[in-house]
C-alpha cells in the first residue's frame, strides 16, 4: 500500500491506514490544504472549484468527500461528474473558476486513485505551489466555514463543450474525416473514454465504431496502461473487423495509443510524432517533449527547420518549457498530446481529431503511414524500490560511470550515446525507478537498458 505526493498529484491505494494510503481521512486533509492555499492566494473567503472524476470504483465515494470538504471550507463546487482530465481542465477556464480537482490515478490499476490539482488556468500546479499545498497539509491548520457561509454545489456536464471546442480547431478536418468512411475500434478500458471518444468520433462523422470496454463501470477489463501486452483484445478485434485503425485511451483520457489495421501497435511514441508532423506542416514552430520521449520528434521538428527542446518528465514541466519556447505542439511520448491552440494539457480528444485529419489527408494505411517516420524502438523497464534505498546515490554513481558520454541531469539521469539513449528517474506515480532506453531497433534498445541496469544494481 502506498501514498505518493508529487507534481503528478497525491496518489495512493484505496484502504488501509491513513498516511500510508489514500484513505478518506487523507482525502479530507489534502483537499482542505488545497482549498486553504486557494483561499490564501485569492485573498477572499470563497472560491469556485471544478470537480471531475474518471470512472474508478472509488471515484464516487471520493468525489462526495471532496465536494463536502470544499463546501465545508466555504467554497462553491462546479461538479462535472464523469469527465476526462482534459475536459476538467477546459471546464476550469470556461467557468472562470479559481481552480480544479480531478479524481483519477491515470494509468494505475483500479485499487489506485489520486487528487490532481489545477490552478485557475486549468493547468497542474507548479512544483512551488504544490509544495505549499503539502506544507499546509502537514500543519493541518484549517479554518472551516460557519453554517451561514457554507458553499454550494452546481452540477454540469462539460463533455459536449469539450467536443465542440475540438471541432472548432482550424486544423480539424471534419468533412474529410466523414467522407473517408472509417471503421474504428475503440478500447476505453471501462472508464470515461467510453463516453467521450465514441461521442467525439460521431461528431467527426465516423459512423462505423466498434466499442470495446466502453461501459464506464470502473471495472477495468485489463491493466489500464495502454501498452502492447495489455491490448491483445483490441488487436484481435482489429483483424476480425477489418478496421482501419484502433483507438485506445487510459482511464482519464489524457493518453492516446493507436492500433494499425493489422492489429499491431502504431506505437505510443508515434502518436505525438505523427500529430506534430501534421501541425508543423500547417503551422511551423517549435516543439517540446520530455527526456523519456523518442528522438523521432526531434527529427521531424528539424525536418521543418524548427527547434526541438527536451523538458523534465511531468506535464507541468513540459507545459512550462512549451511556454518558454513558444512551442506550437508538444507532449509526452506516452501518447500525451499538448496542443496550445486548444489548451495546455495532454488531451486524447484533441489527439484523435488531429491524427484523423492527418490520416485521411495522407490516404495511407496505418502501417504505411508509420514508415514515414524515423524508426526507433523504446524499451521500458523498471527497478522496484526497497525502503531506505538511496536513489540519489545510485544516479550519482551512474553519472560518474558514464561521464564520458553526454549526460543530462535535470530529471534523474539521461545518458545519450551516439546510437541511442538511456534515461533513469524515480517515478512520480509508483515506488520504482523507471528505465527507458531507445535505439534504432529492439535488440539494441534492450542491450543498452541491460547494460545500464546492471551498473545501477551494482550501485545499490
Amino acid at each position: 500500500m502506498t501514498l505518493i505526493k508529487s507534481i503528478s498529484g497525491i496518489r495512493g491505494t484505496v484502504g488501509g491506514h491513513p498516511g500510508d494510503n489514500l484513505t478518506p481521512l487523507d482525502i479530507v486533509k489534502f483537499v482542505s490544504a488545497y482549498a486553504t492555499w486557494l483561499k490564501q492566494g485569492l485573498g477572499k473567503p470563497k472560491a469556485r472549484i471544478v470537480l471531475g472524476r474518471d470512472a474508478r470504483i472509488s471515484g464516487d465515494m471520493y468525489a462526495k468527500l471532496v465536494s463536502a470538504t470544499l463546501i465545508g471550507l466555504g467554497h462553491d463546487v462546479i461538479h462535472i461528474g464523469l469527465a476526462t482530465t482534459p475536459t476538467t481542465e477546459i471546464a476550469v477556464t470556461a467557468e472562470q473558476a479559481d481552480g480544479g480537482i480531478i479524481l483519477t490515478a491515470s494509468h494505475n490499476p483500479k485499487q489506485w486513485n489520486a487528487l490532481k490539482l489545477l490552478n485557475n488556468r486549468g493547468e497542474f500546479l507548479s512544483d512551488k505551489d504544490g509544495k505549499q499545498v503539502l506544507a499546509l497539509a502537514e500543519k493541518e491548520d484549517f479554518l472551516y466555514a460557519e453554517v451561514d457561509d457554507l458553499g454550494q454545489v452546481i452540477e454540469k456536464d462539460y463533455t459536449q463543450h469539450h467536443i465542440d471546442s475540438v471541432l472548432k480547431l482550424p486544423l480539424v478536418r471534419r468533412e474529410a474525416i466523414a467522407k473517408a468512411n472509417l471503421r474504428v475500434v475503440v478500447d476505453a478500458v471501462n472508464s470515461v473514454g467510453g463516453i467521450a471518444i465514441p461521442r467525439l468520433l460521431k461528431a467527426l462523422g465516423v459512423e462505423d465504431i466498434i466499442e470495446l470496454n466502453c461501459e464506464p463501470s470502473g471495472q477495468f477489463a485489463h491493466n489500464p496502461e495502454p501498452i502492447p501486452e495489455n491490448l491483445t483484445q483490441i488487436s484481435a478485434k482489429m483483424k476480425e473487423a477489418g478496421a482501419h485503425l484502433g483507438i485506445v485511451v487510459d482511464p482519464d483520457v489524457d493518453r492516446l495509443a493507436l492500433i494499425s489495421e493489422n492489429g499491431e501497435m502504431f506505437g505510443e511514441e508515434y502518436t505525438l510524432v505523427t500529430v506534430a508532423d501534421y501541425v508543423l506542416k500547417h503551422t511551423p514552430g517549435n516543439t517540446v517533449s520530455n527526456l523519456s520521449s523518442s528522438r523521432a520528434l526531434r527529427d521531424v521538428t528539424e525536418k521543418y527547420g524548427q527547434q526541438y527542446t527536451a523538458a523534465a518528465v511531468g506535464e507541468v514541466n513540459v507545459v512550462a518549457k512549451m511556454k518558454e519556447t513558444s512551442a506550437v505542439i508538444g507532449g509526452e511520448g506516452n501518447g500525451g498530446v499538448i496542443y496550445p491552440a486548444s489548451h495546455y494539457g495532454r488531451d486524447a480528444l484533441v489527439g484523435v481529431a488531429l491524427f484523423l485529419s492527418h490520416y485521411v489527408a495522407e490516404s495511407k494505411t496505418m502501417t504505411a503511414l508509420k514508415k514515414d517516420y524515423p524508426p526507433y524502438f523504446i524499451s521500458k523497464n523498471k527497478i522496484t524500490l526497497s525502503p531506505g534505498m538511496d536513489v540519489d546515490a545510485i544516479l550519482q554513481g551512474l553519472k560518474q560511470k558514464y561521464a564520458g558520454e553526454k549526460v543530462t541531469d535535470i530529471d534523474g539521469v539521461k545518458i545519450d550515446f551516439p546510437q541511442g539513449w538511456v534515461h533513469l528517474r524515480k517515478s512520480n506515480t509508483e515506488p520504482i525507478i523507471r528505465i527507458y532506453s531507445e535505439a534504432p531497433d529492439e535488440t539494441s534498445a534492450n542491450r543498452l537498458a541491460e547494460e545500464v541496469i546492471a551498473v545501477a544494481k551494482e550501485l545499490m
